[in-house]
């Protein structure tokens, strides 16, 4: 916590760079522990169920550690019809998780996603920043393989 308070210190501003500072934690911690909540409301002079409120209105910032990568798996129109679900249960089998869950190694964080983008190449996931088209069971085991 002491970095944490540290990092709120230095980054300290005006109540509406709140996300920012959120985001700033998120950066360097991976996520946001919820135990910095009361700190963070007292330096910027604002309630904690403010700042718990956009903690949980975003998505994008997290209240639990995550994995190294993150594995999303679309559940897009076009991915649905192509096989989508089936490749989702594959994923969840291969890394031993559900969704919202990270291997206990805390390499993988699995979600799913409403989009990836990338229709033509549907089912996808994206593992990192890198996606992964057409996929099949034998690509799923491929890329998920225990080593």
């Amino acid at each position: 916590m002491a970095e944490i308070y540290s990092l709120v210190d230095e980054l300290c501003m005006q109540k509406w760079a709140l996300i920012t500072l959120l985001q700033k934690i998120q950066e360097r911690f991976g996520y946001i522990p919820l135990e910095s909540v009361p700190y963070i409301s007292k330096s910027l002079g604002i309630f904690p169920s403010q700042v718990q409120g956009v903690i949980t209105f975003y998505e994008q910032l997290y209240t639990q550690p995550r994995g190294k990568r993150v594995v999303r798996v679309c559940r897009g129109t076009a991915c649905h019809v192509r096989g989508g679900k089936a490749i989702l249960k594959l994923v969840k089998n291969e890394l031993d998780i559900d969704e919202g869950q990270t291997t206990p190694d805390m390499e993988y964080t699995l979600e799913t996603v409403a989009c990836i983008g990338v229709c033509a190449l549907a089912p996808n996931i994206t593992v990192g920043n890198q996606v992964h088209g057409n996929m099949n069971p034998k690509k799923v085991e491929k890329i998920f393989r225990k080593k």
